[in-house]
Formats: C-alpha cells, structure tokens, sequence
C-alpha cells in the first residue's frame, strides 16, 4: 500500500473508533437523563430506551469490531488463495 493509502484506511478506522465511542458517550448521558427524570416521578419507564438504544449500541459495537478486525481477515484470505 502507498503512504497516502494508509494514511486513508488510518483515518477511516479512526473515524470508525470515534464514531462507536459518541454513541456510546450520548448513550450513557442521554439514558442517565431519562433514568434520573423516571426515578424521581416514582416511575419506570426509562427501561424502554434504555434496552431499545442499547441494543442499537450493540449492533453498532459489533459492526464496527467486525469491520476493524474483518480487513485482516479478509487479507489473510486472499493471500491464502495467492
């Protein structure tokens, strides 16, 4: 690969890295906010975005982890065929 070309993948998984590490950060405060708001009128309700989100956080996660570590494994695939 090329300096620029590696210069580029570096930037994409950094954006990658950065992007799951927002959602995780809104995620918690924003769910922290909502449990907070709940639990102070007596309720219950903050469990609903809570999981809901949670599980969009999950997906996140594992589509970022499998692009990150996918490309080695893609590479090592083709250079078995080779």
């Amino acid at each position: 690969m090329t300096e620029s070309e590696l210069q580029q993948l570096a930037r994409k998984r950094v954006a990658m890295k950065t992007g799951f590490a927002v959602h995780l950060l809104v995620y918690i405060l924003v769910n922290a906010g909502l449990a907070g708001l709940s639990l102070s009128r007596g309720g219950a309700w903050h469990w609903g975005p809570l999981l809901g989100w949670g599980l969009g956080l999950a997906i996140h996660g594992v589509v970022t982890l499998l692009a990150l570590r996918g490309a080695g494994l893609r590479q090592r695939l083709v250079d078995a065929e080779l």
